[in-house]
């Protein structure tokens, strides 16, 4: 089975087992609203029935685009009730009229939902450098605002994909204090992938009842074992967005920092984004491979991450895995690179448990094992440093012909 029936079987999967999703005092809707030409839906709108506990994490990218800085302003009160999310325009490097633009749809969303448009974060993704056409999407919020209902998270999500093959939604319920909670994830991102985060939106909605404290810390440790453990092609966004609402409609004892529950929570928020960025991965834009690296026996977790990150951002290995190459040279040559003092007789490497590595050498014999694994469209590389106990897992996908050609008809 190739990558790509692999992923008509996960969307088809996904078609099955989300149909129904709901999450107590949620709507959500998705149209096209004439952002792209091709007619695919580019305008989503998320809504609670009642203000949310709110938290997000955004782009560390100097140049922040028009939304993030507006949501950025606005999750300082913890709060929000709604997310407009526009894709096929990225509304950044537009200056002055980009956060006017921003403020605007806001504003048309507010009106629709009869709230106060400082309870309305925006997002978009999409071509760099042009304005939004706004008066296209104040024409159409009207009709995306009336047409919002509680099965609407798919129609969410395919308003804001771009270069995505297969829709990223992911959903649990989970007893906590007594009461069953609802979780709710979707995501978009496929290319212009890395941590910090990666071209990507992502927003969560839960029923659940969590301080905003909490919630900020829940979702920041989530991330970093999720958007901020992968990579495609190194290349951060300018537009990154992870956003939560918790609207407390499931009725549990509210979660907090102090709570016993709050690990539960924790849990299944973080298994939620590990799955929607691992799906990021797979949907690397013409990626065949997804490269699990797990870096053992380091001093630190931050030099465990180094080193994987110098791998997963390694051109050179890439294009060795696309090739079905277990060029371990390649791997040593990004440890060693990566900045981290290390000696080369500790270090080791595996392949699917197959040594490579070992002493200051390559191991020979395997070479049979090897090319089975070769053809795998998921392999896990696994470095040991020989330093410490501190470890970290990223993911990464192969480097294609295909990558060359979508990124060099994606213009702005």
């Amino acid at each position: 089975m190739n990558l790509m029936s692999v992923k008509r079987g996960q969307e088809e999967k996904m078609k099955q087992e989300n149909e129904n999703l709901v999450v107590t005092g949620f709507t959500a809707n998705g149209i096209h609203a004439g952002i792209k030409e091709d007619g695919r839906k580019d305008l989503s709108l998320i809504f609670s029935d009642r203000p949310a506990n709110a938290a997000g994490v955004f782009t560390t990218n100097a140049f922040k685009a028009a939304p993030v800085i507006i949501d950025i302003e606005r999750l300082k009160t913890g709060e929000a009730q709604a997310i407009l999310a526009n894709s096929g325009n990225a509304n950044a490097a537009t200056g002055a009229e980009g956060l006017r633009d921003a403020r605007a749809m806001a504003k048309s969303a507010a009106i629709a939902l009869e709230i106060s448009d400082k309870q309305v974060l925006v997002a978009s993704t999409g071509i760099i450098g042009k304005r939004l056409p706004i008066g296209k999407i104040n024409k159409r919020i009207p009709s995306l605002a009336r047409g919002l209902n509680p099965s609407g998270f798919r129609d969410a999500q395919e308003g804001i994909m771009t270069t995505d093959q297969f829709p990223k939604i992911e959903y649990r319920k989970r007893v906590i204090s007594g009461k069953e909670v609802s979780i709710c994830g979707i995501a978009k991102g496929a290319g212009m992938i890395e941590p910090g985060m990666a071209t990507m939106l992502s927003f969560v909605m839960t029923d659940a009842e969590v301080d905003s404290e909490t919630l900020k810390r829940c979702l920041v440790r989530g991330v970093d074992e999720s958007f901020n453990a992968i990579s495609v092609d190194g290349c951060m966004s300018t537009n990154d967005t992870v956003i939560i609402l918790a609207n407390g409609r499931a009725g549990n004892k509210s979660l907090t920092g102090r709570s016993r529950e709050r690990s539960a929570f924790q849990e299944i928020l973080s298994e939620i984004l590990r799955e929607l960025a691992l799906s990021i991965v797979r949907d690397g834009e013409g990626a065949t491979k997804v490269i699990g690296i797990r870096v053992e026996e380091a001093r630190t977790r931050e030099e465990a991450k180094k080193v994987a990150f110098s791998i997963a951002r390694s051109n050179l290995v890439k294009t060795a895995f696309f090739g079905q190459d277990p060029n371990w040279g390649r791997i040593i040559s990004a440890i060693g690179a990566s900045g981290v003092a290390l000696s080369v007789g500790d270090v080791s490497l595996y392949f699917d448990q197959i040594p490579l590595f070992n002493q200051g050498r390559g191991v020979k014999g395997n070479e049979s094992k090897l090319s089975e694994v070769m053809k795998k469209e998921y392999i896990q590389v696994i470095v040991k440093l020989g330093t410490g106990k501190g470890f970290f897992s990223a993911y990464a996908s192969d480097l294609t012909y295909d990558y060359v050609r979508i990124n060099a008809h994606y213009h702005t």
